[in-house]
């Protein structure tokens, strides 16, 4: 027995306009669609991947992870949908935090959510990769497009902290902003102008030496977006107590790969502003 499509969006709780876009995207595509009225019919066996749908949606799950769930087996699929809620619950409670420490400093009290500390940074040659980004997923995306360069092309690193990747962030990524945002890696003096050379996708630049304060963020894919304008506040926050400028080198992430890495072998990452 096939469905129309108004008796399939009656019977699953979703509407036409929804189960058009989930054909579109391929994430419930009709059993069948009529050649000369294009008309779409489904199957009642349907009903059930259409009611997952509707209830990942829910819970806020973007349709792209959506689709990667509904294409695994069951024990797969689960723990994907725990992880997504692991995930949410901890960037809720950074926003949570985030509202706090907003709320208290519009009220005039002291908080300090992140212990700060003052590093020195020698002067560097950096291979640099910069673009504006659409978003979090898209600075993420960017992100590994970089790493991938550095992968493919096996550069000699810089020894310790100092040859760290990092990132900077000359402007906000957000839903409303997009960056931009400069991927950089040091690399040896002596080798600098020839491994531009070999790497035409990057750009060659020196960064004066400098200082700057920092916080330690802990695993690179635990931090969420709320903790990182946490992490940002409080530097703000540090630099107006002890009347330190900030210099205009952006705010920068760095990826301590290959100085300490998580259980998980993930990355730690500090975020940090420069010093004038």
């Amino acid at each position: 027995m096939e469905l129309s499509i108004g008796e399939f969006a009656r019977r699953s709780g979703l509407s036409p306009k929804a189960l058009r876009l989930y054909d579109e995207l391929g994430l419930l595509p009709p059993a069948r669609v009529d050649a000369s009225s294009g008309y779409r019919f489904y199957q009642p066996a349907q009903l059930e991947q259409a009611r997952l749908i509707a209830a990942l949606r829910q819970i806020r799950m973007p349709l792209a992870n959506i689709k990667q769930v509904i294409g695994l087996s069951a024990a797969d699929a689960s723990e994907q949908v725990a992880r997504f809620w692991r995930e949410a619950e901890a960037e809720h409670a950074a926003r949570r935090d985030l509202a706090r420490y907003l709320v208290d400093r519009m009220e005039g009290r002291d908080v300090r959510m992140y212990e700060v500390t003052v590093r020195e940074v020698p002067d560097r040659n950096l291979l640099c990769m910069k673009g504006e980004v659409d978003g979090h997923e898209g600075a993420w995306a960017f992100g590994k497009r970089f790493v991938g360069l550095m992968s493919d092309r096996q550069l000699p690193r810089v020894p310790g902290r100092d040859g760290a990747a990092f990132c900077i962030y000359w402007g906000e990524v957000s839903e409303d902003s997009n960056g931009p945002i400069e991927w950089c890696r040091p690399v040896p003096a002596d080798q600098a102008a020839a491994l531009a050379a070999e790497v035409p996708e990057l750009t060659l630049r020196t960064e004066p030496a400098h200082r700057e304060a920092c916080v330690d963020m802990g695993a690179a894919l635990s931090v969420g977006p709320a903790q990182w304008r946490l992490a940002f506040e409080s530097l703000h926050a540090w630099a107006g107590e002890q009347h330190a400028e900030r210099s205009d080198l952006g705010i920068r992430v760095t990826y301590q790969a290959g100085v300490r890495t998580t259980q998980a072998n993930m990355p730690d990452c500090d975020v940090a502003v420069p010093l004038g």
